[in-house]
């Protein structure tokens, strides 16, 4: 366990969300992305997919819940300074997530670097049948003492 993050590598967490229709209606509102491939139920029946499809920045949203679990349990264990996101790396959409998908974000903790106080963390989602719908690289950073 590192000190300045108070977490170790191979530190896991997971967070769980079932996307509703309602739910991406919403994001397209939060967001301003009305493209159609996601609001409109007509033109994404005329698609390769079908019906609508989440939003990808929506299902990047289970990832940032994931690692502030992560965040936080790097608080609970004394780290020094305050964690906060310093970006992703190498994200992949790989399958289209629906409404009425179970999707699971896990986070785990790669490798720690003292200097600059950081640590990279492998994540992925997938949906209720297993299936990979997103995966990636995040760079947690200790700001601060």
């Amino acid at each position: 366990m590192s000190d300045a993050t108070a977490l170790a590598i191979g530190d896991t967490v997971s967070f769980s969300r079932t996307i509703s229709a309602d739910d991406i209606v919403r994001f397209a509102e939060l967001s301003g992305d009305h493209d159609p491939v996601h609001v409109d139920e007509e033109y994404a029946r005329n698609t390769a997919f079908g019906r609508c499809i989440a939003h990808g920045a929506h299902v990047m949203g289970l990832v940032s819940a994931a690692s502030s679990l992560m965040s936080r349990r790097a608080v609970q264990g004394g780290c020094r300074g305050t964690p906060v996101s310093a970006g992703y790396d190498r994200i992949r959409f790989t399958h289209p997530v629906f409404a009425g998908d179970s999707l699971t974000a896990t986070y785990a903790v790669d490798s720690i670097e003292e200097a600059p106080r950081r640590a990279m963390s492998r994540f992925e989602v997938v949906n209720q049948e297993g299936r990979l719908c997103l995966a990636g690289t995040h760079i947690l950073r200790w700001v601060g003492e």
